[in-house]
């Protein structure tokens, strides 16, 4: 169990940015079944979180990756067109969308960067360079399975996290 203290220190490396309309429009896009890309990154944010705690590590660049890593703006449930076939390949091709945006948007650190562009490792053949990275990446992959089965207990948490941030 967290204490106050970090709840409110996963809120500060993140609050500027869950402040910004292009990650909040994340929450018009779902991600697996019907949770959306907003609360599909808070949740990877926020196990992102709770790993680094437990291995003791600083935490900031990790959740703000962890937070942007899907920052690709786009429905990639909608029908491919000739415009848009890069989504046949969204497993692939999403981490440079989403790393094109949130350098866009944000600046961004090296070790942030390396974790939007290698959160899908190993579909993103070239393996992360930092263990933020990988953290990132085996947050992502629990919370894609959990989503994708309907295990949503961390998903009501995320959006009652949202709607606490949303209040302030």
């Amino acid at each position: 169990m967290l204490s106050n203290k970090e709840h409110l220190l996963f809120l500060d490396h993140i609050n500027d940015l869950l402040g910004s309309p292009q990650v909040l429009s994340m929450g018009n896009f779902i991600q697996h079944g019907n949770v959306t890309t907003l609360e599909h990154a808070l949740c990877v944010a926020w196990f992102t979180f709770l790993i680094c705690r437990f291995l003791k590590r600083e935490s900031r660049e990790a959740v703000r990756g962890a937070l942007l890593h899907d920052l690709y703006l786009y429905d990639w449930h909608a029908k491919v067109t000739k415009n848009s076939a890069h989504r046949r390949f969204h497993g692939f091709t999403h981490p440079g969308a989403a790393l094109k945006n949130a350098n866009r948007f944000f600046t961004l650190s090296v070790k942030e960067q390396d974790i939007i562009k290698k959160h899908m490792w190993p579909l993103t053949v070239i393996p992360p360079r930092y263990l933020d990275s990988y953290i990132v990446c085996l947050a992502d992959k629990v919370c894609a399975t959990k989503e994708t089965f309907h295990r949503y207990k961390d998903v009501y948490a995320c959006r009652e996290l949202l709607k606490t941030v949303a209040g302030h």
